[in-house]
């Protein structure tokens, strides 16, 4: 059986999905990047090959996320795109009839406005944190309670407080002086997931058409305080999906087996060593950072030049 490989490798989290022909999920896995995405990305496919049955053959693979880039190389893939279109061919494989996507990751945030299937419209965060995973897991943290644990916590609140969401710092100074003031803690816990979603909305979804069906999507997606607090602010049901956090991997899976491109891919990847090495060309005066990817000492790609000085030194 032929089967698709995508992976979504981000700064906070690694997913990986593979599909068949008929975009049924035949694995899937969600970890941590820490701060290594080749390694996190060998951990992944050793553990999406133990889910797989002998006769799945991964024939096409697409990476997108952040590191996109360097994944694809690493892995051979023939499909290299962005998260933008990535989460918008997963989402609309899914529902095809969403309008709007929310997007929330551990670093960053994005919603993607639809139109009879089409992207017309889209944001992503620029600098703060305040409304992201990793913004949420920190005040967890602070409050001694697991980021878990945060939904159930939050629908237990009667009146949640209000807390700064412009961001994360006047947000973080709030919670602290809201909790030493005698406010209980499902009403702080309450008040951050509305904070996020306050901070989502006056910025990334600022100025966009947010029409129903909406699908919520990313790691914090699981957070059923944030969903609720996302039906409150927009007076509309809030779509989650069972792998909504995994949807960047499945929709550039979906994406490489379109692609009708076949090119090979060994799970043994997982034991080959790659490395990364940066350098800055000094040849004019762009000065551009230049990284070089090699295969057991061997050179299989570099980027960050932009003229050829850094092209023909990255191929030495």
């Amino acid at each position: 059986m032929k089967g698709y490989l995508g992976i979504d490798i981000g700064s906070i989290s690694t997913k990986g999905v593979v599909i068949d022909g008929e975009n049924n999920i035949l694995a899937k896995e969600y970890l941590w990047t820490e701060g290594d995405p080749m390694g996190a990305v060998k951990r992944l496919l050793k553990v999406l090959e133990k889910q797989l049955a002998e006769d799945v053959r991964i024939v096409a693979v697409g990476t997108t996320g952040s590191a996109r880039k360097l994944i694809g190389v690493m892995t051979n893939a023939c499909v290299v795109k962005n998260e933008i279109t990535a989460h918008a061919i997963g989402t609309t494989t899914v529902h095809p009839d969403v309008n709007t996507i929310f997007e929330i990751g551990g670093q960053d945030s994005k919603i993607i406005i639809i139109e009879n299937g089409f992207v017309v419209d889209y944001a992503m965060n620029t600098l703060c944190a305040a409304g992201t995973g990793s913004f949420l897991s920190s005040q967890a943290h602070r409050l001694g309670v697991s980021v878990e644990d945060f939904g159930e916590i939050a629908l237990a609140s009667k009146k949640p407080t209000n807390i700064a969401a412009r961001c994360t710092v006047f947000a973080e100074s709030d919670l602290v002086h809201k909790a030493q003031i005698g406010h209980k803690k499902e009403d702080i816990i309450a008040g951050l997931c509305k904070a996020v979603v306050t901070n989502y909305l006056n910025n990334i979804g600022k100025g966009k058409k947010i029409r129903a069906p909406i699908v919520f999507q990313g790691g914090v997606s699981k957070n059923i305080g944030v969903k609720k607090a996302f039906e409150d602010a927009v007076g509309s049901e809030v779509i989650v999906d069972e792998n909504g956090h995994l949807m960047g991997a499945f929709g550039v899976a979906v994406l490489a087996k379109r692609s009708g491109k076949e090119k090979p891919f060994s799970f043994e990847t997982a034991d080959i060593e790659f490395k990364t090495r940066g350098f800055e060309c000094g040849k004019c005066a762009n000065h551009c950072e230049i990284i070089c990817v090699y295969k057991e000492d061997e050179l299989i790609d570099s980027w960050g030049n932009k003229c050829d000085n850094g092209a023909v030194k990255a191929s030495n």
